[in-house]
């Protein structure tokens, strides 16, 4: 069953850490009932100080807090700051810890980024607890009000209770808060929450799919790890060849993976000769996850990659919106500014050991693909 549109939303799209982690940490600070945080990553820093003690002063004012964290992305969390965490009246949790079972599950992560505040916003997109987000990496956020809302906390609802999610022994399986109903705005917005689940629920791959076979004058991808399916691939060429804008920003040479960067670089060059631009951004790493199709938006934790749509859960919040397509547009625009495009005929003459590193990784990429 796919997932229900739902009008009367507003959507407030965050662009860079510094807009949207002080609207998330003070939406925190006035919470009055319940606040829900599901994060893949975690790590003992400037950062998660910054959200623990939104969180624990939030418990302090009688608020019931829920923290969700995966267990492998929270392996960098110390055990001081989870004991902190706890002793300040925060519910914790990890979904799927490391264990002795089978390899497959060890690889099943939760890598949704999910907040929610007393039933009335949320708050979804690729960020992180890490303290890269302050500064090094480039991240997007969108701040979510309306009858989506509820969609997002049904998503931690149910990952909070499934078997796979291990709670402190100090308090197993605290009862969640009774939940809340969002408002509806009589002149909102088109909203769907699209979440996958691995192998098993593709429906963010199907969606984008769709929307890439569909669409008319544009089709504007961010994306930081940039290995991309077959299916993908052939998608985006036939798009650009019946004259659609096709255009991807991905990452320069500031990466945390760069190998990651060279094996997708593989690909360059049969998209460039279909008609595809390629802007690599200079700035920083970009580790944002935005697509634009028409008025189609599309703002989440799904890289589109192998890895990310063979193992992981994520979710991604699709609207539709003209005035949401056109803030995503500037948004693009901004940062194909601060980029360098591709150009096809120098990268047809790039030079042998560039070739090479991407031979190599995309040897590594081809045999990781075909083990799963």
């Amino acid at each position: 069953m796919s997932p229900l549109w739902r009008d009367g939303n507003r959507f407030t799209l965050l662009p860079e850490a510094a807009v949207f982690l002080p609207n998330m940490l003070e939406t925190i600070d006035a919470a009055e009932h319940y606040v829900l945080v599901e994060l893949y990553l975690m790590e003992s820093g400037e950062l998660a100080d910054r959200l623990s003690k939104a969180l624990i002063d939030a418990c302090a004012r009688g608020v019931k807090v829920y923290l969700l964290l995966d267990g492998y992305g929270a392996m960098g969390l110390e055990n001081a700051d989870r004991t902190r965490l706890m002793q300040g009246g925060v519910a914790l949790a990890f979904f799927n810890p490391l264990g002795l079972h089978s390899l497959t599950r060890n690889l099943s992560r939760d890598h949704r980024k999910i907040v929610v505040v007393d039933g009335r916003v949320a708050f979804t997109g690729g960020f992180g607890a890490v303290d890269e987000f302050l500064k090094a990496w480039y991240e997007i956020a969108v701040r979510v009000e309306g009858p989506a809302v509820a969609d997002w906390e049904a998503l931690f609802r149910r990952l909070w209770r499934s078997t796979l999610t291990r709670h402190d022994k100090q308090s197993p399986r605290p009862a969640l808060a009774p939940r809340l109903a969002p408002p509806h705005f009589e002149d909102g917005a088109f909203g769907r929450v699209m979440p996958a689940r691995g192998y098993r629920y593709q429906a963010i791959r199907h969606s984008l799919h769709a929307q890439v076979r569909g669409s008319k004058t544009r089709l504007w991808l961010c994306t930081p790890y940039f290995v991309p399916t077959f299916a993908l691939r052939r998608r985006l060429a036939r798009a650009a060849r019946r004259g659609v804008d096709v255009r991807l920003l991905l990452p320069g040479q500031k990466h945390d993976h760069p190998g990651v960067r060279y094996a997708g670089q593989r690909f360059y060059q049969a998209l460039l000769k279909a008609g595809v631009r390629i802007f690599e951004f200079q700035p920083t790493f970009i580790h944002a996850k935005f697509v634009l199709v028409d008025d189609w938006v599309s703002i989440g934790s799904c890289n589109f990659d192998h890895w990310n749509l063979h193992y992981n859960m994520e979710a991604n919040q699709e609207i539709r919106s003209p005035a949401m397509a056109e803030e995503v547009q500037a948004l693009f625009e901004r940062n194909f500014a601060a980029s360098d495009e591709v150009d096809a005929h120098a990268w047809a003459s790039r030079p042998w050991p560039q070739r090479v590193r991407e031979w190599l990784y995309g040897l590594l990429d081809a045999v990781v693909t075909r083990l799963k």
